[in-house]
């Protein structure tokens, strides 16, 4: 018999367990008025391929935890029968995208029931935290989706309320911690820094109220991002050291190279070449030892050799190598997935301003030029707009008399206004 790796992999990426899919299916079960319990020898015949098609009720409720038909789920049904279309609607992403966009003025993440609240329910909270995350990836942070991310964190602590275990309960209390951090990094990526210290500090309640090192290592990052705008570089060390210690960044040298590559940027930018280096010497070591496709949270997708190469721009820039600084920008821009606009916006600046250090005055107006061209139909985040400030402020003291600044500085003043 072939194993049924399509389970498997939806397994890996809701981040269950044998026994907490077995669990969640018992819920559903329960929730609906079935009598049953799924336990770990079912779930093993179902991934080991002996059970092909489960009974109708089990379908319907793996159907319901994995927003997937049975089929799409790798079971075969007999000869001359199909999977029956699903009858319950599951909380997809258009609600999160709807309310994140300002179409609504809030979301309910899922319906109240009264049962007891499962692992079905953290799934379907988590489906709407992806959403927002690629949205996010998109158009950057803004107050809709601060919104849109409070309360979805809202709408998770008021279902810890009724949790049927006191591991779903930690479960929500992760959800809401991440909730919230969406909100905090939608802040920190908008410049609104009393709000998104708020949100952190919150942020970071949650993760401890629900054992989520993931989410605390998250939050330690944007608090090292706040710290460098408000230019408390010694304090963005000190957070991204904070991340280092983390359970999650031990386990994992992805998020260990994370929380590296932050340390650096605030070494740089406090002047310490060395320590600058060395940091990033640690993020690339820790980086060539991860798996880069084991399953992770949506919200550190943006993370890998293409961003750690931005960062390595960041950086170098900032410790007086422009022209490494440059390099790093060119490989970083070929390697960032389309998806991701508003880092590739970032990145395509980064560069513009890499070439504007070494005097190429007009290739540097020409790459940032590519901004807008990247962002347009959104509204600039405020992160963004602040580096486009630089990079006025550096054209400016760079080439005061330069006809070609002259004509992007007063083009693109008025573009930029337009954008906000």
């Amino acid at each position: 018999m072939d194993e049924n790796k399509h389970l498997a992999d939806a397994l890996a990426e809701a981040g269950l367990t044998q026994v907490e899919l077995g669990e969640t299916v018992s819920d559903h079960l329960r929730a609906h008025g079935h009598a049953g319990t799924v336990g770990d020898r079912t779930v093993r015949n179902w991934l080991t391929g002996k059970t092909r098609w489960p009974h109708s009720r089990q379908r319907e409720a793996l159907e319901a935890v994995f927003d997937r038909t049975a089929e799409e789920l790798g079971f075969v049904p007999p000869a001359g029968r199909r999977s029956p279309t699903r009858t319950e609607d599951p909380v997809n992403r258009r609600n999160f995208l709807t309310a994140a966009t300002g179409t609504a003025a809030a979301v309910s993440l899922v319906a109240t029931r009264p049962y007891a609240v499962g692992t079905t329910d953290v799934i379907r909270l988590r489906s709407g935290l992806d959403a927002l995350t690629a949205l996010d990836a998109s158009t950057g942070g803004h107050e809709a989706l601060e919104r849109a991310a409070l309360a979805g964190a809202a709408e998770a602590l008021e279902l810890q309320k009724r949790a049927a275990s006191q591991r779903v309960r930690q479960r929500l209390y992760g959800v809401a911690a991440d909730y919230t951090a969406t909100a905090a990094w939608s802040a920190v990526d908008a410049r609104q820094r009393d709000r998104a210290r708020d949100h952190l500090n919150r942020a970071l309640h949650l993760a401890g109220l629900g054992a989520a090192a993931e989410s605390e290592l998250r939050v330690w990052n944007a608090h090292a991002m706040l710290a460098c705008q408000g230019q408390h570089f010694a304090e963005a060390v000190h957070a991204a050291q904070a991340a280092q210690a983390t359970s999650a960044a031990r386990r994992d040298p992805l998020f260990a190279s994370l929380a590296h590559a932050r340390t650096a940027i605030g070494h740089a930018a406090s002047g310490d070449r060395q320590s600058a280096l060395r940091s990033l010497g640690y993020a690339e070591e820790a980086l060539t030892k991860s798996a880069l496709d084991s399953p992770r949270p949506t919200w550190v997708a943006f993370y890998g050799p293409a961003e750690l190469l931005a960062i390595t721009s960041y950086v170098r820039d900032d410790i007086g190598d422009p022209a490494g600084a440059e390099a790093a920008s060119h490989r970083a821009l070929a390697a960032l997935p389309q998806e991701f606009r508003r880092n590739r916006a970032l990145a395509t600046l980064q560069l513009a301003l890499t070439q504007l250090h070494q005097g190429d005055v007009d290739q540097a107006c020409a790459t940032a030029e590519q901004v807008f061209t990247l962002m347009r139909g959104s509204t600039l985040p405020g992160r963004m707009r602040s580096y486009l400030g630089d990079f006025i402020r550096d054209l400016t003291t760079l080439a005061p008399g330069s006809g070609t600044a002259r004509e992007w500085e007063d083009r693109y003043r008025s573009e930029w206004s337009r954008a906000r």
